[in-house]
C-alpha cells in the first residue's frame, strides 16, 4: 500500500520499522517539528524523523495541520492510508478523510478504556492488571473510532510504564501490519462509548506523592510515573524523586519513615512501601539505603511535609 506514516515520539518507530520490512511504500513519514532539548537547547528531530533520514524516507514536520500546504499535500499525494502513531496533533476532517482507506490509528490500549495522551500511564497508576493496543478507523472525536484489531497482554505487578511502553511498542507495530493486511477482511467494531475513560497529558505535579494513598496505589504512581515524570515527595524541603518501590507490611503516620537501615519503609495510609531506588536533588540514583548510610533518610523522618 502506498502510506502516510504519521508519528512522532519513540513508541511510533518499531511500526514505521514493520511498515517498510512488509514493503509498504511510504510516501512520507510526518511528525512534529524539531524541539529544543537539553541544557543547551539544541533542536533535536523527533526519533521517527531521525529514523526516516536513516531509512531514505521523505520527511515532512508541519507547523499547521488544520489548513494550507500540508492538507494539501495530504489530499494530492495519493495515498491508500495513513497510519497514526501518537502523532499528537487532533487530525481534522479533510485529512481524515484524505487517504483511500482514511486514517488508521494505532492506540496503546484496549479500546474504550484510557483514551487520550497518555493511556499505558494511566492504566498502570490505576492499578490495572491488563493492558494492549487497538488499530482504529480515526474519528473526529478523541479516539472514538471503531476499532479494528486487538491484542492484549499482562501488565505484571512490579512493571513500570518505561517497561510497558516498549512491548507495546511492539506489539503496536505487528498489529498495524496484520490490519493493513487484513485490511478488507476486517469488520470494524463500534466502541461502548458509555465505557470509556480517559488518559489525560501528565505533569510533575500529578506525580507528587500523597501518602495517605495505600501502599499499592502508590506502588502503581510509582510505577506508571517511571522513567516520566518520576514520583516525588519532600524530604527536608527538598524534591526527592522515588524510582522503585515495593509494597511492604508495617504501619504509621502516613509519610514517616518507619525503618531506615538495610531498608528504607515509609507508612501510607494503609501498609507502607519500601523504598528500593531513590534520587536526591543533584545526585545519582540510588539504592535507599545507600540514602540511609549518607545521612540523609533517618528513622522517624516525615516525607512529604514542606519546611
Amino acid at each position: 500500500m502506498r502510506v502516510v506514516f504519521m508519528g512522532t515520539p519513540q513508541f511510533a518507530v518499531p511500526t514505521l520499522d514493520s511498515l517498510v520490512e512488509a514493503g509498504h511504500d511510504i510516501l512520507a513519514v510526518v511528525a512534529q517539528p524539531d524541539r529544543p532539548k537539553g541544557r543547551g537547547q539544541r533542536m533535536v528531530s523527533p526519533p521517527t524523523v531521525q529514523r526516516a533520514r536513516a531509512l531514505g524516507l521523505d520527511t515532512r514536520q508541519p507547523k499547521a495541520v488544520r489548513r494550507g500546504p500540508f492538507v494539501e499535500w495530504m489530499q494530492q499525494c495519493g495515498a491508500d492510508v495513513a497510519v497514526v502513531v501518537a502523532y499528537g496533533r487532533i487530525l481534522v476532517p479533510d485529512l481524515l478523510s484524505a487517504p483511500r482507506h482514511g486514517c488508521i490509528n494505532v492506540h496503546a490500549s484496549v479500546l474504550p478504556k484510557y483514551r487520550g495522551a497518555a493511556p499505558l500511564n494511566w492504566a498502570i497508576v490505576r492499578g490495572e492488571t491488563e493492558s494492549g493496543v487497538c488499530t482504529m478507523n480515526m474519528a473526529e472525536g478523541l479516539d472514538t473510532g471503531d476499532v479494528l484489531l486487538t491484542a492484549r497482554t499482562p501488565i505484571g505487578p512490579n512493571e513500570t510504564a518505561g517497561e510497558l511502553h516498549d512491548r507495546l511498542s511492539i506489539m503496536g507495530a505487528q498489529l498495524a501490519v496484520q490490519t493493513l493486511a487484513e485490511l478488507d477482511a476486517i469488520d470494524p467494531q463500534p466502541q461502548d462509548h458509555s465505557a470509556h475513560t480517559l488518559a489525560p497529558l501528565i505533569d510533575r505535579e500529578m506525580a507528587r506523592i500523597d501518602w495517605s494513598q495505600s501502599a499499592q496505589a502508590i506502588h502503581n504512581l510509582v510505577r506508571g510515573f517511571n522513567p516520566w515524570p518520576t514520583a516525588w515527595t519532600k524530604l527536608g524541603g527538598e524534591r526527592l524523586k522515588i524510582h522503585a518501590t515495593r509494597v511492604t507490611e508495617g504501619s504509621g503516620v502516613p509519610g514517616c519513615v518507619i525503618e531506615a537501615g538495610k531498608r528504607v519503609c515509609v507508612a501510607t495510609g494503609s501498609g507502607a512501601v519500601e523504598l528500593v531506588r531513590l534520587q536526591l536533588p543533584g545526585k545519582r540514583v540510588q539504592a535507599g539505603r545507600d540514602v540511609v548510610n549518607g545521612g540523609r533518610i533517618t528513622a522517624g523522618a516525615m516525607l512529604g511535609e514542606e519546611t
